[in-house]
């Protein structure tokens, strides 16, 4: 900590905060120490471990009279559990206060004695066919560690038990939740606490339902879309979502409104909130940039790294979300969509359903959280925990309706992915997060148009390549078709090709810029990255094969040898003397050795000049 506190059998004397403490040792005779720590006192019936008075189970520490005076010895009072009181001492053990109710109901007094069941601070008769029994494991697949929780085990078993007598609300919230740090996993033949909740889901469910879904009952949390995988693309896809969305006009400044609704891991209910302000973004940022996320059409990505034992400091108790996305109705009346979540990490029947692509195979969940800092902690709850688990990656998925024109979406997705951290040296380990928007349409459309123009023009490309190369046999005046002339028609091919995959390139991009930047109701997204895979192979196609046209190009022209002849005839005589006769004889004049620079040099300069085609004319 950063202040000092006196040890164990020492007073304080005085204290101005901080370091600056005076501490005194207590006499034998008041070897006790108060509960303020100012004073020396007698403890009739021992000591803790902080050298403070204790009690009996039941019995509060009486340290001063009425008027706050300083008794000589410390008291401890018997809470009477009879009828007339009820009263047990609270958990300080500074007070009597009225017992809990089970406890009363089950045994009309404030004890819970064999065959009742005492469970998490609570009593329950033993023949009330209460759920069968649960087991307190939470278990970490990345890890492949299963531990036995200190939270469960004082917890699950009673919220299970008081969900299912009482209808407790926060019991049953508190069950859920439970379920949740299990990573909402189910199988046929476990009794964890996803086992439990689905138990009391089924046997309670001619109680009734919430809203007309039929995935929520009275009295529990809505953590299933179905107990059966398959019922993914029916959620998302059967129904639009019922507003529609624009870039331009009165509504140029959409924001997606995401509300939550956060929980404690007991099950109260904390608050309704905007996810504006970073709520759902671990990576700390301006304003500015954590709300640009939820400005409709803007992809967001984020991520950093972040210390675990920052993450311990501010999430040491986890908060459960459920995530709506608010929307008027034509009437201006406001109302909640419920947002389907895919938890990557969860296991149906020791399967992870949830990783595939093959929607009919996924288990849609509703509640989720960032860190669970309390699920790992094993036998005491006031000990750091051994295994935390963080929501590494986080993605909510919009996705456009086609051939709407209107601008209507289908209900969005958030994909959670969590990462189990076995707690080592919390300082120097960090966990990689990442929080990211994005927006998708369906492409197949327009991937069967680019395959048509594609095929098409490939086809045109065919048809120039061969007249290339039958213009070529002109010239070489060979007949024979060879494997020369194979290769040649290829090499030809490969540059005609080269301009059909620029083309297809130049006209997708300049549709999605065009028709993204214009539209007034949003009936074009741009493509994902993994929707892009065709449009930058074909880019790297164009590249590879205009590369191949250029080198046959290139060696086309270093294999030419280019000879000039001048028939310029000579003109004039000059006079020259033969070696070795010692006579002078006339000879015809040569042609000026500046003349063959100037036509080399015409040469050059005509080179990019074509007055003639050699396909249709040579």
């Amino acid at each position: 900590g950063s202040s000092c506190v006196c040890e164990p059998g020492y007073r304080m004397v005085s204290s101005n905060g901080g370091f600056s403490v005076t501490c005194e040792k207590c006499p034998e005779n008041m070897s006790g120490v108060t509960q303020d720590g100012w004073n020396c006192i007698t403890c009739p019936k021992g000591l803790t471990s902080k050298g403070n008075c204790k009690c009996p189970d039941n019995e509060i520490l009486v340290e001063r009279s009425i008027d706050g005076v300083l008794l000589n010895e410390a008291l401890c009072i018997h809470c009477n559990g009879s009828e007339q009181s009820f009263s047990a001492s609270d958990a300080s053990g500074s007070r009597c206060v009225r017992c809990e109710k089970t406890f009363i109901q089950v045994s009309n007094s404030c004890d819970c004695n064999s065959p009742n069941i005492l469970t998490g601070g609570l009593c329950f008769l033993a023949s009330e066919g209460l759920p069968p029994k649960g087991v307190a494991a939470v278990r970490f697949a990345q890890l492949g560690i299963t531990l036995t929780s200190a939270w469960f085990l004082k917890n699950l078993q009673s919220s299970a038990f008081a969900c299912w007598l009482y209808s407790n609300i926060t019991a049953c919230q508190a069950l859920g939740n439970m379920c949740v740090m299990n990573m909402n996993s189910l199988s046929s033949s476990s009794t964890d606490a996803c086992g439990l909740f689905q138990y009391i889901f089924v046997s309670t469910a001619r109680v009734g339902i919430i809203h007309s879904i039929p995935y929520w009952s009275h009295n529990l949390p809505w953590l299933y879309y179905g107990d059966q995988p398959g019922l993914a693309s029916q959620v998302l896809e059967k129904n639009h979502f019922p507003t529609t969305f624009t870039f331009k006009g009165t509504d140029k400044d959409v924001k997606l409104k995401f509300i939550a609704a956060s929980f404690d891991a007991a099950g109260n209910f904390l608050k309704w909130q905007s996810l504006e302000g970073g709520i759902l973004q671990l990576c700390p940022d301006t304003q500015t940039k954590l709300n640009a996320a939820y400005v409709f059409g803007t992809t967001y990505q984020q991520s950093c790294k972040i210390s675990v034992s920052k993450i311990l400091l501010d999430f040491a108790n986890p908060v459960f979300y459920d995530l709506f996305l608010e929307y008027n109705d034509d009437n201006g009346q406001q109302h909640l969509w419920a947002m389907p979540v895919l938890n990557l990490n969860l296991q149906y029947n020791e399967k992870f359903v949830n990783q595939g692509n093959n929607m009919n195979n996924w288990l849609l969940t509703r509640r989720f959280f960032l860190v669970d800092a309390l699920s790992g902690k094993e036998n005491d709850l006031g000990k750091p925990p051994r295994v935390i688990r963080v929501a590494s990656k986080i993605t909510i998925s919009i996705r456009l309706v086609s051939h709407t024109q209107k601008g209507t979406i289908y209900p969005p997705l958030i994909t959670v992915a969590y990462t189990d951290v076995l707690i080592q040296n919390p300082e120097t380990q960090n966990v990689m997060v990442s929080f990211a928007v994005s927006y998708e349409m369906n492409q197949s459309e327009a991937q069967i148009q680019t395959d048509i123009a594609l095929g098409v023009l490939g086809g045109l490309a065919v048809l120039w390549s061969l007249l290339k190369t039958a213009g070529w046999k002109r010239r070489t005046g060979s007949s024979i078709i060879d494997l020369q002339t194979v290769f040649k028609f290829l090499l030809f091919y490969a540059g005609d090709l080269a301009n059909v995959f620029f083309i297809i390139t130049v006209g997708t991009g300049i549709y999605w810029l065009v028709f993204f930047k214009a539209q007034q109701f949003v009936s074009v997204l741009l493509p994902l990255p993994s929707q892009e895979e065709d449009f930058v192979t074909y880019i790297a196609c164009a590249f590879s094969l205009k590369a191949l046209q250029f080198l046959h190009l290139l060696v086309s022209q270093l294999a030419v040898d280019i000879f000039f002849i001048d028939w310029e005839r000579p003109k004039g005589k000059v006079l020259k003397a033969v070696e070795g006769e010692g006579v002078i004889k006339s000879a015809a004049a040569p042609v000026s050795i500046w003349r063959t620079y100037f036509i080399a040099n015409e040469w050059n300069e005509i080179q990019t000049i074509r007055k003639i085609n050699p396909l249709f004319q040579v």
